[in-house]
């Protein structure tokens, strides 16, 4: 038995904000100390056949944190000593907010989902910019994600995701605009496409490179498709798919399946995938693929759908720290299995 294995039912005994915050705390303790180090011996694979080039980034492997985890920047060393090939931020906004009452986090145990409606809980940009400055980064990318702040105007929005960026970006290796939570009241309307480019252009004038944008699993088709089309007329450098999900599927099983606020894991697997391919048959520009990632084969259909790296949050919840490694062995024997030399050769293997 996996000593996540043993130690899981115990975390799962506590909330689930209160969980994350313990591992979190952990992490964090051994951030910097010897035993750092143990856990990359440990937990990271180096095999130039996981090497992925992306928006002018080289990852290690394909496998990173999505944004959420690690919303202040606190551990992003360690977190690339677990394994992972990129670590990104945030959800960074221009004011420090506490974010929605709580509760707010609710496992989905039987669908191995997560339903959230943190609201942007975070130090502000301010004081996460300047942790990133004096603190050492990981030699992996690290990106900033960053969203807008409860209390500013929708109008005025692309004024907030400037301040943000200019607070982040000397540390950051590459940008997300977060356009596509659901739990800031109002936030979804940023993906219309007049607003999207307001704030896109603003922050592509203020040298916002590579710069990428977040879209949401619940999007109609047409608005995907706009979203895309100005993905390729602003010449962006990626595009992130997707963000959690307001809709139930009717599959699910767990008495937390009415919480309001955005669906992870298991339960929004396949619709992620779906969207990912949708993306990559109609843009040039790498995909980052996340939703419902918990094992090598389910990071191998995204990238093979289209994906050039992936990301999980809830899958490192459910399946412990041991995952990155788990995934990227899984993802090497995939890879001689389908007689390919590297991850790149299956990008888009399954693509018509």
């Amino acid at each position: 038995m996996k000593g996540y294995d043993v130690v899981r039912p115990l975390l799962f005994q506590l909330p689930t904000e209160r969980a994350h915050g313990t591992g979190h705390t952990l992490l964090k303790t051994v951030q910097g100390t010897p035993v750092e180090r143990l856990l990359e011996l440990y937990y990271r694979v180096d095999d130039p056949r996981l090497t992925v080039e992306a928006f002018g980034q080289s990852f290690p492997n394909p496998v990173g944190v999505a944004a959420g985890f690690d919303k202040n920047a606190e551990i992003p060393h360690v977190l690339a000593s677990l394994g992972f090939g990129h670590v990104e931020i945030g959800g960074v906004t221009a004011e420090a907010q506490p974010g929605n009452p709580k509760p707010r986090m609710f496992r989905l145990r039987e669908d191995e989902g997560i339903i959230n409606r943190m609201g942007f809980n975070n130090h502000g940009a301010d004081r996460i910019g300047a942790r990133m400055a004096t603190q050492s980064l990981p030699d992996v990318p690290v990106g900033a994600n960053i969203g807008k702040s409860k209390s500013t105007p929708l109008e005025t929005a692309e004024e907030d995701y400037l301040y943000s960026y200019e607070r982040v970006s000397s540390h950051a290796d590459y940008f997300v605009v977060n356009v596509s939570s659901p739990n800031t009241p109002g936030l979804r309307e940023l993906q219309n496409r007049e607003n999207l480019e307001r704030i896109l252009t603003t922050l592509q004038d203020a040298g916002a490179s590579p710069l990428l944008v977040k879209l949401s699993p619940d999007l109609p088709e047409p608005a995907v498709t706009d979203a895309l089309d100005l993905v390729i007329e602003l010449g962006l450098d990626g595009v992130i798919a997707t963000n959690t999900s307001t809709e139930r599927p009717d599959s699910l099983r767990s008495e937390n399946r009415r919480e309001e606020g955005g669906l992870s894991g298991i339960p929004i697997q396949g619709r992620a995938t779906e969207m990912i391919r949708f993306a990559a048959e109609r843009v040039d520009v790498p995909i980052v693929g996340v939703g419902g990632i918990f094992t090598a084969e389910d990071a191998y259909r995204k990238i093979r759908a289209g994906a050039h790296v992936v990301q999980l949050y809830t899958g490192f919840i459910y399946r412990g720290p041991s995952i990155a490694r788990d995934i990227n062995e899984g993802l090497l024997e995939l890879l001689d299995r389908d007689g390919y030399d590297s991850i790149e050769e299956a990008i888009g293997a399954d693509l018509q």
